[in-house]
């Protein structure tokens, strides 16, 4: 299956023909830890690299091997890396890539757990972590050096929705030599194909839009064929062991199939639901790439193909309004991740960024009072209805 075949037709077909694996039209499931070689000779010769196959499934697994082939062709990359979580793939990358005394210059907004991975983790073995405001790029140019190893962002970022210029931020980053590696798990690549922009690898927590059903936890990255080498036989297999199961990455593919459609009825609900928002009279703000007043939606219009499906939002009772309001919800449910078939809201500043201190937070542009909101497939009618009826005030003025 070539790259010039569309998107949904690669998620469904590449590299699986039915006729070779007996005729099954599902690829088989390979539930084994363990391989046999035809010869002492062949099995010493894919030791050494000098073979292609499969060793152990700690380094790969057929299954694993298919949804690397396809998260890899639906980027546009020359290869793919299935790992046990988001978090596996944001740490095998960078202990990969990264050496003490080196610098990694990261985004002003970062998920609560990579953010803590940073800090806590790679600062502690002498990395040094630089945040920067990346929606202005010369921000980057400036703090960039011959120290800087990787330019590391989220677009849209997670909790805030900021956006990062894919194309204008890797030009300075490749200008020093470094390497631009990009969270695009928001997004999905049927939303956004960073590498096309310039980035180097990009990564995704599969548990969320490409796996789409709540079910599984994992992770992925692509990027170059030497790049992935490195990253599965230094940060997977000797630094973190963050090897996904077959059985997940069955999961995984199994979602790929729907992902077009699935992220085409995300995006449509949530430009509906943002817009009923933006027009609440109890709701202070509103973050949403596809709204006019969305302060980079100019960047949005550049390297997305539609808006997304997540929000960013306040209401002017502030954070013990947005309590009520989540309390209030009956059908929309109160928990974190995203990208799930049903729709999720969660307060960031006591959920997924509870690693920040309160002052961090207010540095990262994180409020006390912010709400984040997946929209999922249900009915958006009945989305809209939970909202109005749990929102401090109605929408509508009584008659």
């Amino acid at each position: 299956m070539t790259r010039s075949t569309g998107f949904a037709t690669r998620a469904i077909h590449h590299a699986y023909n039915p006729l070779e694996n007996g005729g099954a039209l599902t690829p088989p499931l390979h539930l084994t830890s363990t391989f046999s070689f035809e010869t002492a000779e062949a099995g010493g010769e894919m030791f050494a690299g000098e073979r292609e196959g499969h060793i152990y499934s700690r380094i790969s697994n057929p299954t694993c091997d298919l949804l690397e082939r396809r998260i890899a062709t639906l980027e546009g990359a020359e290869a793919g890396l299935a790992l046990s979580s988001g978090m596996g793939a944001i740490t095998a990358v960078l202990w990969t890539l990264l050496s003490p005394g080196d610098e990694v210059i990261v985004d002003k907004t970062l998920y609560g757990c990579t953010f803590a991975f940073m800090r806590h983790g790679l600062a502690k073995w002498g990395v040094t972590i630089t945040h920067v405001d990346m929606t202005d790029p010369e921000n980057l140019r400036a703090a960039v050096s011959d120290k800087t190893r990787v330019v590391y962002f989220e677009t849209p970022a997670n909790p805030n929705m900021r956006l990062v210029d894919i194309a204008a931020n890797a030009e300075i980053a490749h200008s020093v030599g470094a390497q631009v590696v990009v969270d695009n798990t928001y997004a999905s690549p049927y939303l956004t194909r960073p590498i096309e922009h310039g980035a180097d690898i990009v990564l995704h927590s599969a548990t969320k839009y490409l796996g789409g059903h709540g079910d599984v936890v994992a992770g992925l990255v692509v990027g170059t064929a030497e790049q992935i080498a490195e990253i599965r036989l230094v940060g997977m297999k000797d630094m973190t062991g963050a090897v996904m199961a077959p059985f997940n990455a069955m999961l995984i593919l199994r979602g790929l199939k729907t992902l077009n459609l699935r992220m085409d009825r995300h995006c449509a609900s949530a430009r509906v639901v943002a817009d009923f928002l933006e027009a609440h009279p109890a709701v202070e703000t509103v973050s949403f790439p596809g709204l006019e007043s969305f302060a980079q939606h100019d960047v949005a219009l550049r390297q997305m193909s539609q808006s997304g499906a997540m929000i960013a939002f306040e209401v002017k009772s502030g954070l013990t309004g947005g309590i009520a309001l989540m309390n209030g919800l009956s059908m929309i449910q109160r928990a974190v991740s995203l990208g799930d078939a049903e729709t999720l809201i969660q307060h960031p500043a006591s959920m997924t960024h509870s690693t920040y201190t309160p002052e961090e937070r207010a540095e990262h542009g994180i409020s006390d009072g912010l709400i984040r909101l997946s929209v999922g497939l249900e009915d958006v009618e009945d989305i809209l209805a939970d909202m109005e009826q749990a929102l401090p005030y109605p929408a509508r003025n009584a008659a």
